[in-house]
């Protein structure tokens, strides 16, 4: 029995109903949502997924590139039409490969033609880590009020410094992502052990789950932070680890609520680009400085692949080549 002509339109709410019951993340998800809203914009969503040949996911793709513009939503201030970034291109070509893929698994196509089509190319952004200075101004501005304007010796302990110190302390002694941070709850942490149990980005089969580790000082201020929850009973082991709003009727945080606190907090110290994945960055750096191995800082970050692992290595020799340049007894004795 022959199989439907699928509708280009019906394959992509099979492919993704396909992946949510398979465990991708809420965030691959949306990923292809978006991709396939571009989709089904330059196709006619009736057309059946077998019609369309390599030649026309080519112009798709320079379509994308070259005449495409972009209306951005959300977020808390308009923002203007404007091109794709060479990033959202590559993986709107990530998400329709997937969708092909899956249509030919399924038996409605005959090949994947993206799998014949190079992805677009991008440059990484760059990897700025954090210095021991800022890590230090940022603790400060998250236990502390700016200075009053008239008074600049007087400051104000904040609310919620014992928190945001353990957020920040956190992120940095483990890596963990934003996404990973919010989704903890008071069972993870293991204050006897110094580690936290870390439920990764996906679910099902893309569920990644591994243990990770933290030094004393977080282990304090971890401590700290919770103290006041378990003697009022608002730190149950179900309940989220982190969370927002007063004491008797807490919030999970949120990853935008994560976002923005860690922008107000770079804010009132000065510093720019203050985000989670920065404190991950500076983790796995500082790790390779201190001599840790690449396959145990896989691990612990929850990576798939060395690639990303590779990035960082090639940071850190770049340190030593320039720290050789500077102390080369052949060059400074002028030999």
């Amino acid at each position: 029995m022959a199989k439907t002509r699928l509708t280009l339109s019906r394959a992509a709410d099979g492919c993704i109903l396909y992946k949510s019951a398979t465990g991708c993340s809420e965030h691959t998800i949306t990923d292809y949502r978006y991709a396939y809203r571009k989709l089904l914009t330059h196709f006619d969503p009736q057309t059946p997924i077998a019609d369309i040949t390599r030649d026309q996911l080519i112009q798709f793709l320079a379509w994308l590139q070259h005449k495409h513009i972009a209306h951005p939503a959300g977020g808390v201030a308009p923002r203007p039409p404007r091109k794709l970034a060479p990033k959202s291109e590559y993986n709107i070509h990530v998400a329709c490969s997937a969708l092909w893929q899956w249509a030919l698994d399924e038996g409605y196509v005959q090949t994947n033609h993206l799998r014949d089509i190079d992805p677009p190319k991008f440059e990484p952004p760059a990897i700025e880590p954090f210095t021991k200075d800022q890590i230090q101004a940022l603790l400060k501005s998250a236990a502390w009020s700016r200075a009053w304007h008239n008074r600049p010796s007087v400051r104000n302990r904040r609310p919620t410094a014992d928190r945001d110190q353990a957020i920040l302390l956190l992120l940095l002694d483990t890596g963990i992502r934003r996404s990973e941070l919010c989704r903890l709850t008071v069972a993870d942490l293991d204050l006897s052990t110094n580690a936290v149990h870390i439920r990764g980005k996906g679910r099902g089969r893309d569920h990644k789950e591994r243990i990770c580790y933290f030094g004393k000082s977080t282990a304090r201020h971890l401590w700290r932070y919770l103290t006041p929850r378990v003697q009022n009973d608002t730190a149950r082991d179900a309940d989220p680890l982190f969370v927002v709003g007063p004491d008797d009727a807490p919030r999970p945080l949120r990853p935008n609520h994560l976002r923005l606190t860690l922008k107000r907090i770079g804010d009132r110290a000065g510093i720019s680009d203050v985000h989670p994945h920065r404190f991950r960055h500076t983790f796995a750096i500082t790790y390779l400085r201190n001599n840790g191995d690449p396959w145990t800082l896989q691990r612990l970050l929850g990576h798939s692949t060395l690639e990303m692992v590779k990035r960082y290595l090639r940071l850190v020799q770049s340190d030593c080549a320039d720290a050789h340049r500077r102390a080369s007894p052949v060059d400074n004795w002028r030999l």
